[in-house]
């Protein structure tokens, strides 16, 4: 009888935990998308800061020269 209760609270936790991920869903889709975008965003500020760093350096040399 011990057996058999141990088993049915193991599957109904599954079956809870289980309810609990389909209906987290929509969160995790949402924070996908959150986070590709932050992503994007960060991305292109260090872009557009390499861009900057690269304008300097050639600015420098340029200035060097003369």
């Amino acid at each position: 009888m011990k057996e058999f209760l141990i088993g049915l609270i193991f599957i109904v936790a599954v079956f809870v935990l289980a309810g609990i991920g389909v209906l987290l869903m929509p969160f995790w889709l949402l924070l996908a998308i959150a986070l590709r975008i932050a992503l994007i965003v960060i991305f292109v500020c260090f872009c557009i800061w390499l861009l900057g760093k690269l304008i300097v350096l050639i600015w420098e040399k340029i200035k060097a020269k003369q």
